[in-house]
């Protein structure tokens, strides 16, 4: 069998030789809510300033791109949760996505043959500026490289948080943001980080990665920051109910057109407790005079150095069979597979 990475080398050199002629690819567009098809696009030779990329993997998210595919974007945030690089309007149709892994196989010589990351739907060849690929260090795989999305979500919720050293800290939900916000609390010296989903089948990220997870019964009490990440009025609820005193619920769900049920009576006045918006459209204040957005993505992927997190991207669907597979994605309780191309 051959080497992936000579595979992947030996199309970068074939795309070079022809970079200049015209390429027609293949791109996923949401045409109604739940449906989705693969439709041809015709690239023409990359503009200056621009790179041509063919993927190598691509992210799904259960979160935001399951809304826009379902049809949950309130119309108030059409224009504020427009994907970077996204093609078509909400509602329909749209072409969405915001995390492809992919060798530069036309654009500027310092480039060509480059792993890199950008924020961009799924699409087997693409143009992308320049500007927005993240070259990719070569101790982060392609495959796990995916993950720099979510992982730059999970770092922007730690600066909004200001999680320090031997910090007490609970995770709520135990998707993949949750997940790589445990993983990097769990980095902080000193730190009692503990993860807890409604979905036992989750535990067994939770150990792969070193992260203590219970189940929602089994709470600890008294933690200064809890991140909430289950997207659930229920979950939102075991949140504030496990913070200590003049605790932080730091949240992290976005819950589109979908209402949201708290209890803000009992005792959050008189036990002082915050909840504090985390939104990876702006950089934290806490870094947002010395860091930009590239800046904070370059931080995330060089987070993903960790061998363990290739168990959450361990499932993979072809890419030509993503229209079929996106229902059943949608609908499961287990981590939504990342798109092999």
């Amino acid at each position: 069998m051959s080497d992936p990475q000579s595979r992947f080398d030996s199309n970068a050199q074939r795309l070079r030789r022809s970079q200049g002629q015209i390429v027609v690819a293949r791109a996923l567009w949401y045409v109604k809510p739940g449906i989705a098809e693969v439709r041809p696009e015709r690239l023409s030779p990359p503009s200056p300033g621009e790179a041509r990329i063919a993927t190598e993997y691509s992210a799904i998210s259960r979160g935001t791109e399951r809304m826009v595919a379902l049809d949950e974007i309130p119309q108030s945030e059409w224009a504020r949760m427009r994907a970077p690089l996204q093609a078509g309007d909400f509602s329909f149709p749209v072409k969405y996505g915001y995390s492809a892994t992919g060798v530069v196989t036309a654009g500027s010589e310092r480039l060509v043959g480059k792993r890199v990351f950008v924020l961009h739907p799924h699409q087997d060849h693409f143009h992308a500026p320049e500007a927005l690929l993240a070259i990719l260090p070569d101790n982060v795989p392609s495959r796990r490289a995916v993950l720099a999305a979510n992982m730059e979500t999970a770092l922007n919720a730690h600066w909004d948080a200001g999680t320090t050293l031997g910090d007490r800290v609970l995770v709520v939900g135990a998707g993949i943001v949750g997940l790589l916000t445990a993983h990097l609390a769990n980095r902080i010296a000193g730190t009692d980080v503990t993860i807890t989903d409604i979905n036992p089948a989750r535990a067994k990220y939770a150990e792969k990665l070193g992260i203590k997870f219970v189940s929602n019964t089994d709470v600890p009490a008294g933690n200064r920051i809890v991140f909430h990440a289950s997207a659930t009025s229920a979950g939102l609820e075991t949140a504030i109910n496990a913070c200590a005193f003049e605790g932080s619920v730091i949240e992290m769900s976005w819950y589109g057109t979908n209402p949201v049920t708290v209890n803000l009576g009992g005792a959050f006045h008189s036990r002082r407790l915050k909840i504090i918006s985390s939104q990876v459209g702006h950089v934290a204040p806490l870094h947002r005079n010395q860091l930009k957005h590239k800046d904070r993505l370059e931080r995330a992927i060089a987070m993903l150095d960790d061998d363990r997190l290739d168990a959450l991207v361990a499932d993979a669907v072809n890419f030509e069979d993503l229209p079929s597979a996106l229902p059943k994605i949608w609908s499961s309780s287990d981590l939504p597979p990342i798109v092999r191309y």
